[in-house]
């Protein structure tokens, strides 16, 4: 009966060690979210960001039809200096029109995620994800 008992918990522990690592450890795990979409779609975006592990360095909106974010792991900077379209980056599509207007962004976070934007677009509905380019 300990015994059982012991393996139980162990068990436990285990699963739940598992379940709090984050899906995306490195900037090409981002392909994971497109694998793993169904997961996402119907939630909401902050959900998404959770299973992200580095850092969002860029961020640019999208508000035509559909609206959709674009993340990247690099800077603005180290955009300017890649080959366009080799940058790895995702896109989050959402089913809410989008309200993102760089004339409104302080210059100093315009091209930023913050935790204002998290607030505020934390709650969107992803509707679908895309992957592309290469780190």
């Amino acid at each position: 009966m300990k015994n059982t008992l012991k393996l139980v918990l162990l068990f436990s522990v285990i699963h739940c060690s598992c379940k709090a690592q984050q899906m995306v450890q490195v900037p090409m795990d981002a392909y994971k979210l497109k694998t793993n979409e169904q997961q996402f779609i119907n939630k909401p975006l902050k959900n998404l960001l959770n299973e992200i592990k580095p850092e969002i360095k860029l961020v640019l909106g999208t508000v035509d039809y559909p609206p959709f974010f674009s993340f990247y792991f690099i800077s603005r900077e180290e955009l300017n200096k890649k080959i366009l379209g080799s940058t790895l980056r995702f896109y989050v599509y959402v089913k809410e029109p989008l309200d993102w207007n760089f004339d409104k962004r302080p210059n100093s976070t315009a091209y930023n995620w913050t935790k204002e934007d998290l607030e505020k677009y934390g709650n969107l509905t992803v509707e679908r994800i895309k992957v592309s380019g290469k780190e």
